[in-house]
């Protein structure tokens, strides 16, 4: 497998961010990144007007954030060529979506603030809809944003990725239901607008630069072939069809690499011969063996299995023989700070 790691949920000039895409990109290209994906609020203008394509190694992917006439339901929707009009139910869009083609994910789905009358919450709320692919499990912005209080403001402020600290209870739980039932992916989102604010009355800070948050929440991606690198058409459309393949399949996982670079971290089943990746199925046997390796430092592996924990191991690698059909992730903690969430294995179920 080749890993490639990059970040979702970027907003540019076309919405509510400040930055033009370029660069944009070129941000996320001195950041190491090999892919950044653009969702501007109910537009594909990035898209139209030519600024999908390559920027020195990164590949800047264009999607769209779409929401309802209520201003909930966020849709992080990848792979379509048409905006839809936020006067149609989420139910609608969200099948309009994968009728074209699409991928999407529910964007920060449980989001809880009410202390920034200008800056409410914008949760899911529709869990009646199925179409969709997966479900951001971890947004950054969301979080520090609730995690704001009065005595933090400034601190926070001023060091946006330490008040990070681990994707919402609710949401794993929910997710963890959710796959007992089908496969729903959990991605990674930085929600990056490079906000600006006025501090203490006289200055004005960007309290989120784009190139900061790039150094945080991340999805990690495993494909089978090399990006096709060079910005013609056929070589653009084959490698974002690889990195919407992966997302959509779950052979990925979520990682806040500001505290450890996770690049290498592997979860997979053996059964026999074969082996087995996030994303996959295999029928359950009685030689089923999980394994866990990271990249080189020892940390708290946790093995979970249909929303619960079966097991704990402090060490840079893992095994655990399966005794039980199920769906089956890994989180990892590393200096006691969340920092690895893998996509599921699903064994007999």
């Amino acid at each position: 497998m080749i890993e490639y790691v990059g970040v979702a949920h970027v907003h540019s000039l076309f919405s509510d961010g400040t930055g033009e895409i370029p660069e944009i990109a070129k941000f996320a290209d001195e950041s190491d990144l090999d892919f950044l994906l653009i969702t501007d609020h109910n537009t594909l203008r990035g898209l139209q007007e030519g600024f999908e394509k390559w920027y020195g190694k990164t590949l800047c992917l264009i999607g769209c954030e779409i929401n309802d006439k209520e201003n909930r339901n966020h849709y992080l929707a990848f792979g379509i060529n048409e905006t839809y009009s936020t006067r149609l139910a989420a139910k609608e869009y969200v099948r309009k979506v994968k009728e074209a083609g699409g991928i999407g994910f529910i964007a920060h789905p449980h989001e809880k603030r009410n202390h920034m009358e200008e800056h409410p919450p914008y949760p899911w709320v529709d869990w009646s809809i199925e179409d969709y692919d997966g479900i951001e499990i971890w947004n950054h912005m969301s979080e520090w944003m609730e995690n704001l209080t009065e005595q933090n403001k400034y601190n926070s402020f001023l060091h946006p990725l330490r008040s990070i600290v681990a994707p919402p209870t609710e949401t794993l739980k929910l997710w963890d239901e959710l796959n007992l039932k089908r496969k729903v992916v959990g991605m990674g989102g930085v929600d990056a607008h490079a906000h600006k604010q006025n501090l203490f009355g006289f200055f004005e800070v960007e309290i989120f630069p784009y190139k900061v948050l790039f150094k945080s929440i991340h999805n990690h991606v495993l494909l089978t072939e090399p990006l096709a690198k060079g910005n013609s058409k056929q070589k653009v459309a084959k490698s974002k069809a690889a990195i919407y393949e992966a997302l959509a399949y779950g052979r990925c996982f979520v990682a806040n690499d500001y505290h450890a670079n996770s690049k290498g971290f592997q979860f997979f089943a053996k059964s026999g011969k074969k082996k087995y990746y996030m994303g996959d199925y295999l029928d359950f046997s009685e030689k089923i063996t999980l394994s866990v390796t990271l990249p080189g430092q020892n940390a708290e592996i946790k093995i979970i299995r249909n929303g619960k924990e079966i097991a704990d191991f402090n060490s840079d690698r893992a095994e655990f023989e399966v005794k039980k059909t199920g769906v089956y992730r890994v989180e990892v903690r590393y200096l006691n700070k969340a920092w690895i969430y893998s996509n599921h294995i699903r064994i007999g179920i």
